[in-house]
């Protein structure tokens, strides 16, 4: 796919963006252990509402936006892609900032990686084909979904049992090292982004108009939707923060590892991907900052 977007990326950057992410997904299985998951198991509510939103509704509602307002095909499967995309170590990181349940958060992030290594290019794929708008310019390209499926298992699923692997293994040098492994791989995640955002900031410039509403609504839709289920749910305070920035935040960097490696052309799914791994970070603080000055309701 090629929308004519005359963007500038360095190609052995692609190899440092698989490495972050890599070691994003590493740092937050290091303190990962079988009884998490079997916690998952013996009380599967929040757990399983949590991957029902971030693998149904979101991306069904993602497909609903994009139809309603007409939003540009290319831009739409941008939002597509992040819909796809699983929670990432940032959620992680916002939920302990928030004073939310850390080890629920932890959990999700493990069950819905590992859930993405098949639901990722099958939601994309999905619900491109289901908006009219898309579904043309899905036609017009080839999805490798095993080539997908295999990208996402090398980023999110492998350094995950690699992470755990150690955290079993020396468990003292991965109780220190845990912490800092999350904050230094989402910096340089970061400075990725902005290096690629100086990179094209005269294009960005030009487009900002036409995504920046677009990231903004996307995101302000999933964190609500998280909110909602754990109302509903009525699940604890602490749970309910985690369960809302487990929805509302997405893996970006797979997002864009996916897309340099599969759509180099695709520059307008990137700008929304991109400027997702910008925003995120922005409305998470906010709403974890706000919470960590707010009083847990009792349970």
């Amino acid at each position: 796919m090629n929308d004519a977007l005359p963007l500038r990326f360095d190609p052995s950057g692609l190899v440092i963006l698989n490495a972050i992410v890599a070691l994003m997904m590493f740092g937050v299985s290091l303190e990962l252990r079988p009884a998490d998951f079997r916690r998952v198991v013996a009380r599967p509510a929040a757990p399983a509402a949590g991957l029902l939103a971030q693998a149904v509704i979101v991306p069904a509602l993602t497909c609903l936006l994009t139809w309603v307002f007409r939003v540009d095909p290319a831009l739409s499967l941008g939002m597509m892609l992040v819909a796809a995309c699983p929670s990432g170590a940032l959620s992680n990181i916002l939920t302990w900032r928030a004073r939310g349940s850390v080890a629920l958060s932890v959990s999700m992030t493990a069950v819905s990686s590992l859930a993405a290594t098949v639901l990722t290019p099958l939601n994309f794929a999905l619900y491109g084909w289901l908006n009219p708008r898309t579904r043309v310019l899905l036609s017009e390209i080839a999805i490798p979904a095993g080539g997908i499926l295999a990208q996402v298992a090398l980023v999110l699923a492998l350094p995950m049992l690699l992470g755990m692997l150690v955290g079993q293994r020396a468990p003292r040098v991965a109780a220190r090292s845990e912490r800092p492994l999350r904050v230094l791989s989402l910096l340089v995640l970061l400075a990725f982004i902005a290096v690629a955002f100086a990179q094209n900031r005269v294009l960005f410039v030009e487009r900002f108009g036409d995504f920046f509403w677009l990231v903004v609504l996307q995101n302000a839709m999933a964190l609500s939707v998280g909110a909602a289920i754990g109302a509903a749910l009525r699940l604890p305070s602490v749970d309910r923060r985690a369960l809302t920035l487990e929805v509302g935040i997405h893996n970006s960097g797979l997002g864009l590892v996916i897309l340099f490696t599969f759509f180099p052309a695709a520059g307008s799914m990137m700008l929304i991907t991109a400027f997702w791994g910008v925003w995120h970070l922005v409305s998470g603080l906010l709403l974890a900052g706000w919470w960590s000055r707010r009083e847990l309701a009792p349970t």
